[in-house]
């Protein structure tokens, strides 16, 4: 099968590989047909992710058909849909039960698909723990609407889940690329008073208007006096901040008010510092970390319900073949591309 795999930091190649086989009792087989291209893989391409291993084939968000399950899988079966989910997670260790799927102590726990096991931007993939790790697709989703949810949505909901979200809140996202617009539909969900969403391309600005027209839209430069005129009390009560780059780590705590909730969801390139002595006084609270996926269902049904619709987001869609153009697209931000899709 075709697989794009990582060589070396700064190279990736699309090689011919076996098809994977059940390694294990709880693994499932699943045949890609619709993967995406993410940021985190220009991490790994880019040396950014030391875990990552060379010769794994990289990708972590798809969605495909079941074609076999181990003796222990119950949850899916051969011929299902599914969403395959970022996180690989046993379900029985002490922080898979409090629901830090992330942390799972596993020696495959956590961020394991296309970082330190064979992912996804192939035509099939061996998903460990598929219990936990595969969501069968409404009939009434399309693979389209469903690609994001073990990932990006995933990464959304949980960001806006931990950030405890309230009726008056004004909200601050922190980018407007796709994980910020997958946030920007989540955070939606809890209908606050007021959503920002700050974004330096202009591009993007333009793309979040168009697509989420609740939510008013601001370039950095403006945002700290903005944000401060559409809130009550002197900035935002939650800041999420999925940017990723220094100048957005700084603004997240210049745009908080006193007292505010602080949620950073991004994966940064390098170690970020606190100015603790300038942010003396502000008691804001950080919340941090990888994502915590286990929300997958609850995140397919509200697309069912036609509440979550990130489609838009799919800007370009390339064969498996022509994966290595899709990838000169999206890290340069070539053609307007926000999201690129693969089909094997």
């Amino acid at each position: 099968m075709l697989a794009y795999t990582y060589i070396k930091q700064g190279e990736f190649a699309l090689l011919e590989k076996p098809k994977p086989q059940l390694l294990n009792e709880q693994d499932a087989i699943v045949r890609v047909t619709l993967a995406s291209i993410c940021t985190s893989d220009l991490h790994i391409k880019h040396g950014s992710v030391p875990r990552a291993v060379p010769g794994i084939t990289v990708g972590h968000e798809m969605v495909g058909i079941v074609e076999e399950v181990g003796e222990e899988v119950t949850n899916v079966k051969p011929g299902d849909r599914v969403t395959v989910n970022v996180e690989t997670f046993c379900g029985e260790c002490f922080f898979c039960k409090q629901g830090f799927v992330n942390n799972c102590t596993d020696k495959n726990g956590g961020w394991a698909l296309g970082c330190r096991i064979d992912g996804g931007q192939a035509e099939y993939v061996r998903v460990p723990y598929a219990n936990q790790g595969l969501n069968r697709i409404p009939d009434t989703v399309t693979d389209e609407q469903a690609l994001f949810t073990g990932d990006l949505l995933a990464t959304g909901f949980w960001a806006t889940r931990i950030s405890d979200i309230q009726p008056e809140d004004t909200v601050l996202i922190l980018g407007a690329g796709p994980t910020g617009l997958c946030t920007l539909a989540c955070v939606l969900q809890k209908q606050p008073k007021c959503v920002i969403v700050c974004e330096k391309d202009e591009a993007r600005r333009q793309f979040a208007k168009a697509n989420y027209p609740q939510a008013l839209v601001v370039a950095p430069d403006k945002v700290i006096d903005f944000t401060k005129e559409h809130s009550a009390h002197g900035g935002a009560d939650r800041v999420l901040e999925v940017a990723g780059t220094d100048d957005a780590f700084r603004l997240a705590w210049e745009c908080a008010r006193p007292n505010a909730i602080v949620t950073v969801v991004a994966l940064y390139d390098k170690p970020q510092t606190l100015p603790l002595p300038d942010m003396y006084g502000k008691n804001l609270i950080f919340k941090t970390g990888g994502v915590d996926g286990c929300d997958c269902e609850e995140i397919l049904q509200l697309i069912a319900d036609g509440k979550i619709d990130t489609t838009p987001l799919i800007t370009h869609t390339y064969p498996l073949k022509e994966i290595e153009e899709a990838y000169r697209l999206f890290e340069n931000r070539e053609d307007g591309v926000m999201k690129a899709a693969i089909k094997p």
